[in-house]
């Protein structure tokens, strides 16, 4: 069971990455809520990997054809999101410095994500406080 410690670090971590986002689209320089469509891709991220741990058998580990395109579904999720705010950004529709918002919440809320997989994926015997 992970402390309580890494579950506040990684709600701390999460509302930063959050924030940034919000910033992006609610800052009065910027005024449009397009960058804002990239928390579908936070909340689509982990589910391949968590269906994919679902029906893995334990003795395969990540090498099973499986998780393998569960990883590349993922992996897919998370270049659209970095891609969206760019792509945005280029055509106009929305202001560079806001693309930059958007980009470091990314790199925030990926963090966590990776983070939470690590943290509780660990064994109790692995963790250390």
């Amino acid at each position: 069971m992970a402390g309580i410690k890494g579950l506040v670090s990684l709600a701390f971590a999460g509302s930063i990455g959050m924030t940034l986002v919000i910033l992006a689209c609610a800052l009065p320089d910027y005024q449009k809520w397009w960058p804002f469509f990239v928390v579908i891709f936070y909340v689509l991220c982990p589910v391949p990997t968590l269906i994919a741990r679902r029906h893995t058998d334990g003795t395969s580990g990540t090498n099973s054809a499986c998780m393998e395109t569960a990883i590349f579904i993922t992996m897919g999720f998370i270049v659209s999101s970095f891609a969206l705010p760019i792509v945005l950004a280029r055509a106009s529709a929305i202001a560079w410095g806001a693309c930059h918002l958007t980009l470091a919440g990314n790199v925030i809320v990926y963090l966590t994500i990776l983070g939470f997989f690590t943290i509780f994926d660990m064994d109790d015997s692995d963790y250390t406080m």
